[in-house]
């Protein structure tokens, strides 16, 4: 009876001492950017969109191609195998955004 205690409560002690990490870790970084910003030292990093839809379209594009595949030698084609051409179609989408981006640049 009790290890099954122990064994219930071990992934909530977990959880919860994640959380506390998780929340000390946001507020220190945001106390350390108002101290920045008040000195006047805080640069704000610009967002790449070009690296980060190529990495985003990579990746949703690979998952959704295993995906795919898995499910089509699984169920065959019916409707779980939108599963993975959902991730398929928005990492095909991210690629050609990436591909559009870059070929304007140029």
């Amino acid at each position: 009876m009790a290890s099954q205690v122990i064994l219930a409560v071990i992934p909530i002690v977990g959880i919860v001492m994640g959380s506390v990490v998780v929340f000390f870790y946001l507020l220190w970084t945001h106390r350390e950017r108002m101290l920045m910003i008040e000195r006047g030292l805080y640069e704000t990093k610009p967002f790449d969109l070009t690296t980060f839809s190529l990495l985003a379209g990579i990746l949703l594009t690979a998952v959704g191609f295993i995906l795919s595949l898995v499910f089509v030698l699984i169920a065959g084609f019916s409707y779980t195998l939108l599963g993975g051409l959902i991730p398929l179609a928005l990492g095909a989408g991210f690629l050609g955004f990436f591909g559009l981006r870059a070929r304007r640049r140029t």
